[in-house]
């Protein structure tokens, strides 16, 4: 008997509803998703919102390793073998999250290309977003990465229409993200704010003309 065929999954349709596999959950500001050393079972799809994943030390310092939004996996790990979380997840602000069990990721994978497709794109724009940071992080001053973190959280260069306006971010969060203290970045947005370059205005609102820092030698 012939087995009926199964019509091809719409992977971005699939992964704004629950599901077998697939539950779906709010998240307050600051509230975690998972914390560093917790078992690796599952991968999560940002749906709205961001998520900031950190690192703490043997000796307690804190690190921020990046910050993701809408259309980003993360948790990830877990399919390479990963057993334990190696960093924590928290929400930066109000933000709906899809949590995918592992097995259903593997099925998913082995059997429907859209969602392949659309996890592998995924995969090597982090890949190139990773390479982009450490060659931020040993050739450009702290004012171009400051310049440059700011351009990717409102999503310049993103696909999509950029988001000019931030929610509230601290000047601590910013300088663990750019490797620098929090004087050098109060100093650094002050000066942006004064060339037009970034304004306050309910949020932080990122204008593109701040990409000239980022471009000039």
């Amino acid at each position: 008997m012939k087995r009926k065929a199964t019509r091809p999954i719409d992977a971005k349709l699939f992964l704004a509803k629950v599901g077998r596999g697939r539950t779906l959950a709010d998240y307050r500001k600051n509230q975690r998703v998972f914390s560093q050393g917790d078992p690796a079972d599952a991968i999560f799809y940002i749906q709205t919102g961001k998520v900031k994943l950190t690192v703490v030390s043997q000796q307690g310092k804190e690190a921020v390793v990046a910050i993701l939004g809408e259309g980003d996996f993360f948790g990830e790990g877990c399919l390479a073998g990963q057993p334990i979380r190696m960093a924590s997840a928290a929400a930066m602000s109000e933000s709906s999250i899809m949590r995918l069990e592992k097995s259903s990721v593997v099925h998913l994978l082995h059997n429907e290309p859209s969602f392949s497709e659309l996890f592998l794109h995924y995969l090597l724009s982090r890949n190139i977003r990773i390479e982009e940071d450490l060659v931020d992080q040993l050739f450009n001053s702290s004012e171009k990465r400051l310049a440059r973190v700011l351009l990717l959280l409102a999503n310049f260069g993103k696909e999509g229409k950029p988001e000019p306006v931030i929610a509230k971010i601290s000047q601590e969060t910013l300088a663990e993200i750019v490797g620098t203290t929090r004087s050098r970045v109060s100093f650094f947005m002050n000066r942006f704010r004064k060339l037009g370059f970034i304004q306050y205005n309910g949020g932080l609102h990122v204008h593109s003309s701040l990409l000239n820092v980022v471009l000039h030698d």
